[in-house]
């Protein structure tokens, strides 16, 4: 049976099967790869532009997946999956790591910038400011109770859900919650700010 992408990218079957198509590209058939290609990649490069974003990114990610079907078809393992999902799965991979690759470069290219540029006199004193407020935030989380500085770290600083903060500190949600509130409040007092 044909394997085919419905709406939402959900493969659904109707025709000869992918896998078969799949097996035949392993073994060395070279007349079976166009029929591999174009059942898979108009669904690859719909997936991948969908997390690039990038026209011209996305066909070269396409085509990177499609020589890596190529290489790797000796892998694939019907009884773990269809032949669709594992195409799929490849697809998605290569573009995150493509979409890794290129945040990482702009973030070298910023640290680069960064390095290279002496900052103006407002950029100075602007940090300056952030220091001195970072310096009464760590101030005012003393004033905390250690519970609530223990929920108010995992939460604001270290990105906890509020889920993932009460299995942290083996505390009921409505707990954590609480710790939460007070413990802003409490900030916020100590800090100065107004409502």
């Amino acid at each position: 049976m044909r394997e085919s992408v419905r709406f939402g990218g959900m493969p659904q079957a109707d025709g000869p099967d992918l896998a078969d198509i799949i097996a035949r590209v392993a073994s060395g058939d070279r007349d079976a790869f166009p029929a591999l290609y174009d059942r898979v990649a108009g669904p690859v490069f719909g997936l991948v532009l969908k997390v690039l974003r990038d026209p011209s990114q996305s066909e070269e990610v396409t085509q990177e997946v499609m020589v890596e079907v190529w290489r790797t078809a000796t892998r694939f393992r019907p009884e773990q999956g269809s032949g669709m999902t594992w195409v799929m799965t490849m697809a998605h991979r290569r573009a995150v790591d493509r979409v890794r690759s290129e945040q990482a470069a702009t973030n070298r290219e910023q640290r680069t910038a960064r390095r290279d540029h002496t900052p103006a006199y407002d950029q100075v004193s602007e940090e300056v400011t952030v220091r001195l407020e970072s310096e009464q935030v760590r101030r005012c989380l003393r004033t905390l109770t250690d519970l609530q500085r223990q929920a108010v770290t995992l939460a604001y600083y270290q990105g906890y859900t509020y889920r993932e903060v009460a299995v942290s500190l083996s505390a009921p949600l409505g707990t954590v919650k609480t710790r939460l509130r007070d413990g802003l409040i409490r900030l916020r007092d100590c800090m100065g700010v107004s409502t």
